[in-house]
């Protein structure tokens, strides 16, 4: 058993920690903002060699005593370490996803852009074949990658004194098994709901019911290009600027926020958020389209940007940067999800059918919920596994059986975020249901029109990630986390409908 390290080695690894993350979040931005074509993490890893190694971890778990600040540190150097050993494997995925490129019916297409053509494409045939090559490329190139380096985390996991990763996580304060029961609640609670829901939602948007629709069917189907008129792409900032400042926030004046708007060919088209420096430099990237998806994801990247922006720069790089990430998750749904609020789009657009649109909204969020509950219960066999080729099957009928649209099985590896990050959406998406019940009754159903609202909000973002989500919600509301919220939010937006 390793001893447990002085407060001034502690300080040292925290300062260390903060400049590595501040380097992976530079490297990540200059990458997936097509600035550099090479993904250069492992040069990271060996500039803090220190921050990845075993000794580190294992004596940073023996110096925990009760302590979250050394808890959080502690989870981060286990993540370092397994990340480290897996870096290599990290690079080498994320350039192929940047240079590979599919020839469908005769056009060269990079990978990156399928799944963007798949929601834009209107031939249903065309999509089958789009996502056919899709699947060839992530089996033939991607998988062996991502396998062998879920093989090397299973492995090194043991040497952290684990049995498997997601008792790792459970050992780090993951409340996985009471997510995973409210998970099954959720999904049976919600069953009847999606089926006639979902069903409902897909003939509205590409004609094709639930026992009908494909996967290279259902980004279409979320994409609601009908809809494309009403959000344009020159209206995008416009719209994020103004709802900025009616909460009393005014975006251009942050000099800590730079926004990349940029075109470049290599550029994610994803809007994201890099927080290289937190509070001093946080970037807002995107590459506007327009239609609701690309509306949602900026406004979605806003929401982590305003609340990086915000955080009290006197925290501990634990508190700023580490701690519960269904905190910043949450702040960044809470924006989102005005892109389906009624009352905004009547406020902020001239929108047709708000009720309408927001309704569908509502059906966009228990498909999503759903499948992330479904990923989570598949992670956590998939992380108690020996054999994990043998999940494949798995991973097919647990979503298939949340959705009712069978998954791509060539995704059972690339479909996992590390970390256990399904359990962190989840809480998000439960937060924020329970926050905006709560803002709309303490402010109004146009809450974001206000500028106390606003007030509240940066209050609560200047604690960066100290507090978790579960005591954030208690603290504003008295209430605590449920999943079944979520459901209780989808109910409402369909009974107005």
């Amino acid at each position: 058993m390793p001893e447990p390290l002085q407060q001034g080695e502690i300080d040292a690894i925290s300062a260390d920690a903060d400049r590595f993350i501040s380097e992976l979040d530079e490297e990540s931005y200059l990458h997936f903002a097509g600035l550099k074509e090479t993904y250069e993490i492992a040069p990271i890893y060996e500039r803090h060699e220190r921050l990845t190694q075993l000794d580190t971890a294992l004596a940073l778990g023996a110096s925990i005593d009760g302590d979250r600040r050394r808890r959080e540190l502690w989870k981060f150097a286990c993540s370092g370490y397994l990340g480290n050993f897996v870096s290599e494997e990290a690079e080498r995925v994320a350039e192929l996803e940047a240079t590979l490129t599919a020839t469908v019916d005769g056009e060269e297409i990079p990978f990156r852009m399928l799944r963007p053509r798949l929601m834009n494409e209107e031939d249903r045939d065309v999509r089958e074949r789009l996502e056919a090559a899709r699947n060839e490329l992530t089996d033939e190139h991607l998988n062996a990658l991502q396998l062998q380096a879920a093989q090397v985390v299973q492995r090194e996991t043991r040497r952290l004194g684990a049995d498997s990763y997601a008792d790792l996580h459970r050992s780090f304060g993951f409340p996985l098994d009471d997510l995973a029961e409210q998970c099954r609640r959720l999904l049976s609670d919600t069953e009847d709901l999606w089926v006639e829901a979902g069903d409902r939602f897909f003939r509205s948007r590409v004609g094709l019911g639930l026992g009908e629709i494909r996967r290279w069917d259902v980004g279409r189907a979320w994409r609601g290009a009908q809809w494309d008129p009403a959000f344009p792409r020159d209206r995008m900032l416009p719209a994020l600027e103004g709802t900025l400042a009616d909460l009393g926030i005014d975006l251009h004046a942050q000099r800590n926020v730079e926004l990349d708007l940029d075109e470049r060919p290599t550029k994610d088209p994803r809007a994201f958020c890099a927080p290289i420096e937190v509070p001093g430099r946080v970037v807002l990237v995107m590459k506007p389209q327009g239609g609701p998806d690309d509306w949602r994801a900026l406004f979605h990247e806003a929401g982590h940007t305003e609340h990086f922006a915000h955080t009290d720069a006197s925290l501990s790089p634990e508190e700023r940067r580490l701690g519960d990430n269904a905190v910043t998750e949450g702040w960044a749904m809470l924006l989102e999800y005005l892109t389906t609020d009624p009352v905004w789009l009547e406020r902020r657009l001239d929108f047709p059918r708000p009720y309408e649109f927001a309704t569908e909204g509502a059906v966009q969020l228990l498909w999503i919920v759903r499948r992330y509950a479904a990923k989570l219960l598949y992670e956590l066999e998939f992380h108690s596994a020996e054999e994990l080729p043998a999940l494949q099957p798995r991973y097919v009928e647990i979503l298939g059986d949340a959705t009712k649209v069978e998954p791509a099985a060539a995704d059972y590896l690339g479909d996992m975020d590390e970390g256990f990050y399904a359990s962190e959406y989840l809480r998000a998406w439960a937060f924020e249901a329970q926050l905006r019940a709560h803002l709309r009754e303490r402010f109004g159903n146009a809450w974001f029109s206000r500028r106390e609202a606003g007030s509240l909000l940066r209050e609560l973002w200047s604690e960066g990630q100290k507090p978790t989500a579960d005591e954030l919600l208690h603290d504003v509301t008295g209430e605590t986390l449920e999943l079944a919220a979520i459901g209780d939010r989808v109910r409402e937006a369909l009974a107005t409908a």
